[in-house]
């Protein structure tokens, strides 16, 4: 495993990003690391901390059955940092320190500017104290799965400057027309906005809502301090599109075993961690090997 912000300080000195391919199973976890490893990446790992306590679920996950992965980070031939993303639970957060999360995000979408300050530097103490980096955001993104949420907020560059210096944050999440959960269709990219924010702040920029982050900004927002772009719903579309293909083939009373859990040809888990190892590759090829550019592989620790 590796540090997130040593991580970002190598992307940053090597004008490349990071990608954050967030997983929710064991198959999409062994998509993400096993493209990092194939194609010698730095990559970031891990789980939606507020899609585990979500709502809709009848209660919340055992945050632990998903921390147990952290061991085959261990023994990882590539950097991996391991992050509890996109949640303001401190109990939560706590949890997942102790559990050997190393990096965590701190959702802001559902809390008052003032609790989010104070609850962004209570974490940033408790999390520096034991090698854990810290990523928090200011402005809101768009949501592409909800028309209530509103046409989200727009990062304020000098509100960004002041919180980063207030709270000692490792890496800052910006919202410059980037969406969240956006499943067709590209979004409208600020990068005026993001210049702006990038002439402010000093800490590594990170853009949520990679899914529909056009492509061919990757350069430009790089070199305006974007050292880190996060995917999830690319990925889970993508996992979904190869079960429903390999599923098709499935009728009762066949026999289930081939279809789920021998790992063959037939195995739906093995098709869909297959195609989503498939786009993660191609999502370090767009962000992290921008150009071919050599990488600077930042030192691992357990």
């Amino acid at each position: 495993m590796a540090p997130l912000n040593a991580l970002l300080a190598a992307a940053r000195s090597g004008n490349y990003a990071v990608c954050y391919c967030e997983s929710w199973n064991l198959e999409s976890f062994q998509a993400v690391v096993e493209a990092a490893e194939e194609m010698r990446s730095p990559i970031i790992a891990g789980f939606n901390g507020g899609f585990l306590r979500h709502r809709s679920r009848t209660r919340p996950e055992r945050l632990s059955y998903y921390a147990g992965l952290r061991r085959a980070l261990t023994e990882s031939s590539v950097p991996v940092a391991f992050l509890l993303n996109e949640t303001d639970d401190l109990r939560q957060i706590e949890e997942g320190i102790e559990l050997g999360f190393n990096a965590v995000m701190i959702e802001s979408d559902y809390l008052e500017p003032g609790t989010y300050r104070e609850l962004v530097a209570r974490v940033v103490r408790l999390a520096h104290a034991k090698g854990v980096s810290v990523e928090a955001q200011i402005g809101r993104l768009p949501h592409g799965g909800e028309q209530s949420y509103g046409a989200g907020q727009s990062t304020d560059a000098t509100v960004a400057r002041a919180f980063v210096q207030e709270t000692g944050i490792d890496a800052l999440g910006v919202s410059v027309g980037n969406v969240h959960i956006l499943t067709q269709g590209k979004a409208a990219i600020d990068l005026d906005c993001l210049a702006r924010i990038h002439e402010q702040v000093d800490v590594p920029l990170v853009i949520h809502g990679g899914t529909g982050f056009p492509a061919e900004y990757a350069r430009k927002a790089i070199a305006l301090g974007v050292a880190k772009f996060n995917f999830g719903t690319n990925l889970k579309q993508t996992y979904l599109a190869a079960v429903r293909e390999r599923l098709a083939h499935y009728d009762e009373p066949m026999n289930p075993h081939p279809f789920l859990g021998m790992g063959g040809p037939e195995d739906i888990l093995t098709a869909a961690r297959e195609a989503v190892k498939g786009k993660v590759r191609k999502l370090i090829e767009t962000y992290t090997r921008v150009g071919d550019r050599l990488m600077t592989q930042p030192s691992r620790s357990a």
